[in-house]
């Protein structure tokens, strides 16, 4: 896998269960497809569950922001993948797509904001040297990416709408 193009980290199917009265999947469970990209990036930069036992340490979500492109349903087979935007030495800056895989569709996305954290005295603290060098080769890795339209943006319905 290259990480000169955004990680892919994390697949799975959508279950029946997550379905809505709309008959697609429900929103609520795109935040967990999400998180379940999320744990497979930290995993990645060695923040796994070892990591969190051994340090002490953990993350936190900050800000989340979701947009929704296309429907998914029961039994659809999912991809996510992660592009990181940012970093400093607490925070990790990064934006995740959700893509169904048989038509390679791009379903939904989120843009999140994630702290390190120091669970004994639940207070951010700086990333160990050795992660924040995972990271800085990711930041390298993606710098050229293009950064996605949906990144940064806003709700607002807008001046001069009809009401």
């Amino acid at each position: 896998m290259s990480a000169a193009a955004p990680l892919c980290l994390h697949r799975g199917s959508i279950r029946p269960e997550w379905i809505d009265y709309n008959g697609h999947m429900n929103v609520a469970y795109y935040v967990l497809v999400f998180d379940q990209g999320t744990d497979a990036l930290l995993d990645y930069l060695g923040m796994d569950a070892d990591y969190r036992a051994r340090t002490g340490y953990s993350t936190y979500v900050l800000e989340s922001h979701i947009t929704y492109e296309r429907e998914l349903k029961a039994g659809e087979a999912y991809r996510v993948t992660t592009q990181l935007l940012d970093w400093d030495a607490k925070r990790l800056h990064y934006f995740e797509r959700l893509y169904r895989e048989i038509d390679d569709t791009l379903c939904a996305t989120t843009e999140i904001m994630l702290m390190h954290m120091d669970m004994a005295s639940v207070r951010s603290t700086p990333m160990p040297d050795a992660v924040q060098g995972q990271v800085a080769a990711l930041m390298g890795a993606h710098a050229g990416l293009p950064r996605p339209p949906q990144a940064g943006r806003v709700i607002g319905i807008g001046a001069g709408k009809p009401s």
